[in-house]
């Protein structure tokens, strides 16, 4: 079966994360999507409103047939989706593109940083790296967000927090009266990190200052640009390369992408007019 077929999935869960943002867990009718890899997005569609690429955030290592969706309620298309009920159906096609490749980076440390809602497609590393846990060193992960309502996966922080497999540090950019965590920008707590350089992969998910901030303190501390691993989006809507609405530069995201290497995206995300 291709990837291209359209298949349908019913909505069998949902989980508010934001005011604006919420995970839907779809479950297939007939036929299931082959299975994806961690980074890899899918095309969902919502009958008689339109279709959007949107990243999974669910575990690659469970159930292949079952699919999770954090998905941010900004246009018409990503609002009907995101208002879905449960036993509603969604349309499916994918998943596509490159994913995180985590599997390549066993035996090394990972830090992993997520800003905002680009947390979403690197649950799905974090989730990965947990059912294989034994094969990494350090795990590392970052996470920022505007305040403290808009802290994606919430629970599964408080786990990772207190979890001694992983290091969890969270930080806002404007903090409320209650809350007692970090204040600043994700790419804070970069500087402070002890990192073993030459055998740490970095993966980045955020808007674009962010991911570039964050890819130049890493390079400052001897991380390789090869081996920081950027998720980069543009207005992908055939999934398969021909359109050609998700060019970068040379790169057609939806199938040279999503996921880039920093020696390739840095150049092109640092060129204004792309």
């Amino acid at each position: 079966m291709s990837a291209e077929t359209m298949l349908r999935y019913r909505v069998t869960g949902r989980a508010p994360q934001t005011a604006d943002t919420t995970t839907l867990v779809l479950e297939p009718l007939e036929r299931a999507a082959p299975r994806f890899r961690a980074g890899q997005f899918m095309m969902l569609y919502s009958f008689g409103v339109g279709e959007v690429a949107i990243s999974i955030s669910g575990n690659p290592a469970v159930d292949g047939t079952i699919l999770e969706h954090t998905i941010r309620a900004v246009g018409a298309v990503s609002r009907a989706l995101a208002d879905t009920p449960i036993g509603g159906v969604i349309g499916v096609r994918g998943p596509f593109g490159i994913g995180w490749d985590v599997e390549s980076a066993t035996g090394r440390d990972l830090v992993i940083i997520g800003g905002g809602v680009g947390l979403a497609p690197l649950r799905s590393v974090v989730l990965a790296v947990l059912a294989a846990r034994d094969a990494y060193r350090r795990v590392i992960v970052l996470t920022g967000a505007r305040t403290p309502a808009d802290i994606l996966f919430r629970r599964d922080q408080d786990r990772w927090e207190f979890a001694e497999h992983i290091e969890l540090h969270r930080t806002v950019d404007h903090p409320t009266s209650d809350w007692t965590g970090s204040v600043g920008f994700v790419t804070d707590p970069i500087d402070q990190l002890e990192l073993d350089p030459g055998n740490s992969t970095a993966f980045l998910c955020g808007p674009e200052p962010m991911m570039r901030f964050c890819a130049q303190a890493l390079l400052r501390r001897g991380v390789a640009a090869t081996d920081i691993r950027v998720s980069v989006e543009r207005n992908m809507q055939c999934g398969i390369g021909r359109c050609g609405h998700c060019q970068l530069g040379p790169l057609l995201l939806c199938r040279d992408g999503p996921v880039v290497d920093y020696g390739v995206a840095g150049p092109l995300l640092a060129a204004r007019e792309l």
